[in-house]
């Protein structure tokens, strides 16, 4: 993508973090906001700079709540339309949030327009609700006043951007960092080109002597791996895997800033909401309008071969991970597993991860 439009995109995520709509460009070019950010002012935008009707963008599984009939699975998205002037942001709020009181208007479905799915990458990427009011944009709409300084990002970008970004990974600082169960472990920390949050590698001894060292790709969990947070085994398997890459004498944990599975801390906290209402942790995720998982596996793979780690044995219980790395041409020599016993709280979340993610946990 190139740095110009890589930071475009980069620019769009923080706007669209602060309510401040976009322009997705394309064929039919769009304004942009995220419902769960927008206020009065964004919305009044969006309303003064349309060309036609606004609709609310959702992820077919949020729509199928809202509109309480079921979405065929083939669906990438699913638009709700929207009167003039737009409604209220506490509603917008309610339709993009499940964990709200849900008490809102009927809603008519309609086509979602051609960069729909974009815009969802959008909110996504931002790691907000997926739920994004859009509207087609007024022609000459740069030359109005209301029109100054927002941005245009294409929509071609949006949707490459994860795995253009993973490619753009280098190495920013490296330290020892002896850690309790392996004094002899360093730390290097790894950025992307945009400047965004960093992933990390936990080297456990000399893993470049081995042939197929020890692997492990574990995904940051605030609540589980700091809190040390009982509804997980994150923090555990974390542990256990330095431990055991220690006893070995060489491995590596790559800890990838992709909380709860990629969908963000605050959004895993929502999610968790959902599960004390009873539903599990792949249908909470879809609640939210998110995959089950969107990890970024391509990240992973940029960083082993940054450490020039060629071969690898994964541990792990989660043959999809598995799948995801193989198919960012990862050279998986074995997998192994890395099991934890259920503390009596997690008990469902495991039973979960065998029955729905099909986790080997046997």
């Amino acid at each position: 993508m190139g740095v110009p439009r890589t930071r475009a995109v980069h620019r769009a995520v923080a706007d669209a973090r602060r309510g401040v709509p976009v322009i997705v460009a394309g064929p039919h070019p769009l304004i942009v906001g995220p419902a769960e950010t927008l206020g009065a002012e964004g919305l009044h935008l969006i309303d003064r700079l349309s060309a036609g009707p606004a609709s609310l963008v959702l992820a077919p599984s949020r729509a199928a709540a809202v509109l309480r009939t079921p979405i065929a699975d083939d669906a990438q998205a699913v638009a709700l339309a929207l009167s003039r002037p737009l409604i209220d942001v506490a509603t917008l709020r309610r339709v993009a949030d499940p964990t709200l009181e849900q008490i809102m208007p009927n809603f008519t479905r309609t086509a979602p327009p051609e960069q729909a799915g974009a815009a969802l990458a959008l909110g996504k990427l931002a790691r907000l609700l997926p739920a994004m009011v859009v509207a087609p944009v007024r022609p000459g709409w740069a030359s109005l006043p209301l029109g100054a300084g927002l941005l245009v990002v294409p929509a071609a970008d949006l949707l490459t951007y994860p795995t253009e970004l993973a490619a753009t990974l280098h190495r920013v600082a490296e330290v020892a960092i002896p850690l309790d169960d392996a004094p002899d472990a360093r730390l290097i920390a790894f950025r992307a080109l945009d400047q965004g949050i960093e992933h990390m590698a936990i080297l456990v001894g000399d893993p470049l002597r081995e042939a197929a060292p020890l692997v492990r790709i574990h995904s940051e969990c605030f609540t589980g791996d700091l809190l040390g947070s009982l509804r997980c085994d994150c923090g555990p398997q974390l542990k256990g895997a330095i431990r055991r890459m220690a006893e070995s004498g060489a491995g590596a944990v790559l800890y990838l800033a992709q909380e709860g599975r990629g969908i963000g801390l605050i959004n895993k906290l929502r999610a968790y909401t959902l599960q004390d209402r009873g539903l599990d942790t792949v249908d909470a995720n879809r609640a939210l309008g998110w995959q089950a998982d969107e990890r970024n596996f391509h990240i992973a793979a940029a960083m082993l071969d940054a450490l020039g780690l060629k071969r690898i044995r994964l541990l792990t219980n989660n043959p999809e991970k598995l799948a995801g790395l193989l198919a960012c041409g990862v050279d998986v020599a074995e997998r192994v597993p890395h099991i934890m016993e259920p503390n009596g709280v997690n008990d469902g979340y495991l039973a979960t991860k065998a029955r729905r993610f099909g986790h080997l946990l046997g």
